[in-house]
């Protein structure tokens, strides 16, 4: 059990670090070295944020089907 935990806990962390370069990758950095998320940007995920899997767009949807196609390959391996 501990080496599915681990190995799912590095999935976590990459995912977690794949979605912090993406979210960087849209934002500036202000003189003070603020980092600043444009507000179309923020309008855009709090929208995700309140919508249901089921009313999302394909586009979407693909999405959230590879992040959950990397956590069964990651327990395929554990089995």
């Amino acid at each position: 059990m501990n080496a599915l935990k681990e190995k799912l806990a590095e999935l976590c962390h990459r995912q977690w670090a794949g979605w912090m370069t993406h979210l960087f990758s849209k934002c500036t950095t202000d003189e003070s070295g603020n980092i600043v998320i444009p507000k179309g940007y923020v309008d855009n995920l709090k929208k995700q944020m309140t919508t249901s899997y089921a009313d999302l767009s394909e586009a979407e949807k693909d999405s959230d089907r590879r992040e959950a196609d990397r956590i069964t390959k990651t327990l395929g391996m554990i089995y």
